[in-house]
C-alpha cells in the first residue's frame, strides 16, 4: 500500500503540480477540488501516463463533514496519509469595504481558516499516532500585510498563518511537521491568477514577466520546495518560508502596485 499525498485544492497550478510531483516519488496522489471534473480527470490521467497513481474527487470544503469524510475514506480505502497539501485559496479580488458582503467575508474564512482547522483536526491526530507526517499549507502575502480591497482575503489568510503556528506548536513534538508557505508573488497558473485577471490580462502578464523570464512563480518549482519540506530532517524543520520570483522585492519592501498585478 502506497503512502498518500492528499491535496485539498488541486487545480492546474500549485495543487495539481505538487500532487504530480509526489506521485513521481511513489506516493498515491489524492486530488480534491470543488468543481471541473474534466480538469480533475485530466490531472489524474497525466499522473497515470507518467507511471504514477492518483485518484480524483470533487469536494466542496465548506460543506459539513465533506473534508472529514474524505480523509476517513482515504485512510480506509487508499492508504495512510503521509502528507497533506492544503491549497485552498480565498481570493475574491479587490473589493471596497462597502462592497464586501458578509457572505463573502465568511466564505473566505470558511475556505482559508475553518477548512484548514477541520482538515487538521481530522488528520493530524492520526499522523501523531504514527509519529510521522507533514501538513504543508499554501498561503499568500495577505497573511502578512493588508492592502486596500483585501479585507476578506487578508483576515482569512492571517488566521490561516496563526492556525499553522498553533498546530505546529502542538504537534511538532509528536512527530508531525506543519509548514506555512507564503507565496509572495503571482503564480503562472491559468486557474488562479488567470481567472482573477482574465484571459487577456493574464496573457499580457505572462508575456511581460513569464515565458522564460522567471518573473512569475512556476508551479513546478514550488512543487520541488514542497517535496523538500516534507523530506526535511526533524532537526531542521522549516515552519514558515516565503517564495517569490528573483525579480521581486519581498513583501515588506514593496507594494502590489509596483509589481504590475
Amino acid at each position: 500500500m502506497k503512502p498518500v499525498c492528499l491535496v485539498i485544492g488541486a487545480g492546474a497550478g500549485i495543487g495539481g503540480t505538487v500532487g504530480a510531483r509526489f506521485a513521481a516519488e511513489g506516493y498515491h496522489a489524492v486530488l480534491c477540488r470543488r468543481q471541473n471534473r474534466e480538469g480533475l480527470d485530466t490531472l489524474v490521467a497525466r499522473i497515470t501516463e507518467n507511471g504514477g497513481t492518483a485518484s480524483g474527487f470533487l469536494l466542496n470544503a465548506v460543506e459539513p463533514d465533506a473534508l472529514e469524510e474524505r480523509i476517513a475514506a482515504t485512510e480506509r480505502d487508499i492508504g495512510p496519509i503521509e502528507v497533506v497539501i492544503y491549497n485552498l485559496g480565498a481570493q475574491i479580488g479587490n473589493r471596497d469595504l462597502t462592497e464586501t458582503t458578509e457572505k463573502q467575508f465568511e466564505r473566505c474564512w470558511r475556505m482559508a481558516t475553518f477548512g484548514l482547522f477541520r482538515t487538521a483536526r481530522a488528520v493530524l491526530p492520526v499522523m501523531a499516532e504514527r509519529a510521522t507526517g507533514s501538513m504543508i499549507v499554501t498561503s499568500a502575502t495577505a497573511a502578512m500585510r493588508g492592502n486596500p480591497g483585501q479585507h476578506a482575503h487578508a483576515a482569512a489568510m492571517a488566521g490561516r498563518r496563526m492556525l499553522c503556528q498553533t498546530l505546529g506548536a502542538e504537534y511538532a513534538s509528536r512527530g508531525v511537521h506543519v509548514c506555512h508557505v507564503l507565496i509572495d508573488g503571482p503564480v503562472d497558473a491559468p486557474d488562479t491568477v488567470g481567472l482573477l485577471l482574465g484571459k487577456e490580462r493574464f496573457q499580457a502578464l505572462r508575456e511581460a514577466r513569464g515565458l522564460g523570464k522567471d518573473g512569475l512563480l512556476l508551479p513546478e518549482q514550488i512543487a520541488e520546495t514542497y517535496l523538500h519540506l516534507h523530506r526535511q530532517h526533524r532537526s531542521a524543520w522549516s515552519n514558515e518560508i516565503d517564495l517569490r520570483p528573483w525579480t521581486d522585492l519581498p513583501w515588506w519592501n514593496s507594494r502590489n502596485e509596483s509589481r504590475g498585478y
